[in-house]
């Protein structure tokens, strides 16, 4: 039986084997067919070199060139001895590291690449290409991306190895790759990274430069993805120790240099850093080799008459704000909130200056806000039934629950923040905190308001860093988060258009070479409401009202336009003194600009005062452009009369509703004092924090801030009343000094 079966078997695999070798002529056959059916270049071209066809950016009239990406193309060939062996062994590690192993192609990775493209994946991410590979794309193959193109790159690569040494194709390779823009070749990107010859690289450059061709736009030294290029050499400096291509000393010598890079000498080019913010898109949505062959035509959203004034006017007051107040930096944007449109683009004082490291883009780092945050965390109040005029009070206040009410420090996990100036103001409005940028009252908003609740609305309006809001605490709305100029300014753009978002844009078309349109921007604007049209319209109406921010600014200040324009604005300032913003708009158009220094200098003064003036000049050049409409902003509705006084009551501190209770038939002075005294408490006495106009809570102490903002209330009002009833006589300057802020007792809180 058991021979039978070892029989049987045996059978079975003699079958089997005969079937597998008869598949695999039949495949081999089919192979050999389809291949014959390809349109494989002559390998006799291979020194023929593509016509590359240039891709222009345009403004967006169509018809200033902002930059042609093939214009003054720098490609240096030198011999192979003279390109130094530190960039031959850090290609090699990161590029193909078995190079001098295989004969052209690894099987193993095409077939992953085949797999990945029938699949609907990207081949581009399967590092299926060897340098002999990629040798051949670059010289004879179209940029389609596609199996069949692999299966022509694996059969002329096999073919080249026969013809080329190993030295020979790699000589190659680093003399055509693509090192970003119109930089093509090791000597070229030496010369225009280093400002040296590819003979001279040292261990660390060498690794940068190998670092580059994966995606040259994304890893340019002179864009703002330096953080991901220093990731990716390190990768490489790795690989080579790995490889046994440097010793240990050699790595660790190489990790702890540091390389300075040029400046881009490219003069040919209008608002770089606009440019560069547009080629990082168009490079990851059409991969580089399309942009460097295809001759697409880009039509952006650029006014470059607006952008030309606001370069000059960024320049000009920044030289100003170093000498005066250590400001070295500033940036500007402007966004069209109907639209979405960027219209203008500054990212530095100037893109070629050294000095400040001019070619990094400001406008796209994240920084942090400071006060111009506020405006998103009273919208977020106001949308849940707050209102301008509801009372909030001003007075010292410590916000951590681990913390007893009268430590007003910030240390050791305590929280009790300042005013700029150091002043409290009792009770105030909503309307006159936000207009004045105070601080404790924006801290209380933003309790109320929720915080999860409130980075949703920053997050929904543009500021995508804000993330998780544990991180923050109430420390975001003094500017504890980190934002962008750019999404910053997309975020007012919301509060311009009365609530409604319609999507950044910065490329109008694309048109291919002979003017078929690729890619076409809806003539119809979609927006999405992301604020309630009247907390957007409340928070423009207090940031426009000239009378409530004369406290802080002065009656005729940089924000001030007359009464014949409806501009509202915020600035925004950090505690160390690294940043200072401005933010102001009208219906039509929006402007935020930035002052400071690139590497976080702080600066000598901090005020509003930095940055004003720059953005003032801009506004008065856009105010006056034909194309952007003056128009004013809708009133907001009235406050409802029915609400509890606390919403409405315009910095009036005492609900009245229970003050007549108290005060009998027949009140004299003490009895109205008393019951006044009795009835001043702060609002979280008479709202429920998420319900403010639902009924007034049963047990306000069941909030865990109670007691903290009740401990401030009361040592205002002692020292109020008995100033009072002691002829304006404060408790500072009496002999009895009982009721001072620090006499204040947690008894007397519950009364």
């Amino acid at each position: 039986m058991k021979r039978k079966s070892s029989a049987k078997w045996k059978e079975w695999a003699v079958d089997g084997l005969i079937i597998t070798t008869v598949l695999g002529f039949i495949g081999a056959g089919a192979l050999l067919v389809f291949i014959s059916t390809l349109n494989i270049p002559d390998l006799s071209a291979f020194e023929q070199r593509r016509v590359l066809q240039s891709t222009k950016i345009y403004d967006r009239t169509g018809e200033i060139v902002l930059y042609d990406l093939n214009q003054d193309v720098r490609r240096t060939v030198i011999p192979y001895d003279e390109i130094s062996h530190h960039i031959k062994n850090a290609t090699v590690a990161i590029e193909d590291d078995t190079f001098f192993e295989h004969w052209g192609v690894r099987p193993l990775a095409i077939v992953r690449a085949f797999v990945s493209n029938l699949q609907g994946g990207d081949i581009r991410g399967q590092g299926g290409s060897t340098i002999t590979q990629q040798v051949i794309k670059n010289a004879l193959l179209s940029r389609e991306k596609s199996y069949i193109r692999k299966i022509k790159e694996a059969i002329l690569a096999l073919r080249l190895e026969q013809l080329l040494t190993k030295e020979e194709i790699l000589w190659h390779y680093l003399n055509e790759s693509p090192y970003g823009g119109t930089i093509y070749g090791v000597e070229e990107a030496s010369r225009a990274f280093f400002a040296k010859s590819a003979s001279d690289i040292t261990l660390a450059e060498a690794a940068y430069l190998a670092a580059i061709p994966q995606a040259p736009t994304y890893f340019s030294p002179h864009g703002n993805n330096r953080d991901a290029l220093e990731v990716r050499k390190n990768r490489v400096l790795d690989q080579m120790l790995k490889l046994e291509f440097i010793s240990q000393e050699e790595y660790d010598a190489a990790k702890a240099e540091t390389v300075e890079f040029v400046a881009d000498a490219n003069t040919g080019i209008k608002a770089p850093h606009f440019v560069m913010y547009i080629w990082e898109q168009l490079a990851e949505r059409y991969g580089e080799e399309e942009l460097a062959t295809r001759g697409l035509k880009v039509v952006t959203t650029l006014d470059y008459e607006l952008q030309a004034e606001a370069e000059k006017i960024v320049n000009d007051y920044a030289l100003t704000n170093e000498t005066k107040y250590n400001a070295s930096n500033a940036a500007l944007v402007a966004i069209d909130p109907n639209t979405g449109d960027i219209l203008t683009m500054v990212g530095s004082r100037g893109y070629f200056d050294e000095e400040i490291d001019g070619n990094y883009n400001i406008a796209l780092a994240e920084r942090q806000p400071g006060s111009s945050i506020k405006p998103f965390i009273y919208a977020k109040a106001f949308e849940k039934g707050y209102t301008p005029a509801t009372t909030l009070f001003d007075v010292r206040t410590q916000f951590s629950t681990t913390c007893s009410p009268n430590n007003f420090t910030s240390e050791d996990g305590c929280y009790s923040p300042q005013n700029y100036d150091n002043a409290f103001r009792g009770p105030v409005s909503m309307r006159n905190a936000l207009a004045q940028s105070l601080n404790i009252p924006a801290v209380k908003t933003l309790y109320l308001a929720g915080m999860q609740d409130s980075i949703k609305l920053a997050r929904d309006a543009g500021l995508s860093t804000l993330t998780d809001w544990r991180r923050y605490g109430l420390t975001l709305v003094l500017g504890g988060g980190e934002v962008t100029l750019l999404n910053m300014t997309t975020a007012y753009s919301v509060l311009a258009n009365e609530g409604e978002k319609a999507q950044t844009r910065s490329i109008l078309r694309i048109e291919d070479p002979v003017g078929n349109i690729i890619e076409e921007v809806d003539e119809e604007i979609v927006v999405e409401r992301v604020i309630d049209r009247e907390a957007a319209l409340q928070v423009s109406n207090i940031l426009s009202d000239n009378v409530a921010r004369t406290p802080l600014y002065g009656a005729n200040s940089q924000l001030y336009f007359g009464n014949d324009v409806d501009v509202a604005a915020k600035t925004g300032t950090t505690n160390d003194k690294r940043d200072a913003w401005i933010f102001g708009y009208t219906p039509n158009i929006v402007v935020g600009a930035w002052a400071g220094n690139n590497n976080n200098e702080s600066m000598n003064e901090i005020s509003g005062l930095i940055i004003s003036p720059l953005w003032r000049a801009f506004m008065d050049v856009a105010l006056e452009n034909e194309n952007i409409a003056k128009e004013s902003f809708p009133d907001p509705a009235a406050i409802p009369d029915d609400i509890k006084p606390v919403l409405r009551s315009n910095g009036y501190f005492v609900d009245a509703s229970s003050l007549v209770g108290d005060l009998g038939s027949n009140p004299d002075t003490a009895n109205i004092l008393e019951a006044l005294y009795s009835n001043t408490h702060s609002i979280l006495h008479f709202v429920n924090k998420d319900d403010p106009r639902g009924p007034y809570p049963s047990n306000p102490a069941s909030d865990g801030q109670y007691y903290l903002w009740e401990y401030g209330v009361t040592a205002w009002k002692n020292n109020q009343f008995f100033t009072i009833l002691n002829d304006g006589v404060g408790p500072e300057n009496s002999e009895d000094n009982q009721n001072q802020e620090e006499g204040v007792e947690i008894g007397d809180l519950q009364n």
